[in-house]
């Protein structure tokens, strides 16, 4: 689901991973036409940065 939302409202992941001031970045970005494909881009490389954070979270509370 969050990958759907990176692609068709990237400013909208950066709120849902808790990084509001990338946010609002990305929005300005995201009002162009031209910016649209790189704040896209941005916000898929964010979430899978987010995914790997939160697996090695979950493994040192494994330990």
């Amino acid at each position: 689901m969050r990958l759907i939302i990176a692609i068709f409202l990237p400013f909208l992941l950066f709120f849902t991973i808790g990084r509001p001031i990338a946010g609002i970045i990305c929005l300005i970005l995201q009002i162009t036409l031209i910016g649209w494909i790189p704040a896209a881009l941005w916000a898929i490389y964010a979430l899978s940065q987010y995914n790997t954070d939160e697996k090695i979270r979950a493994a040192k509370l494994g330990d």
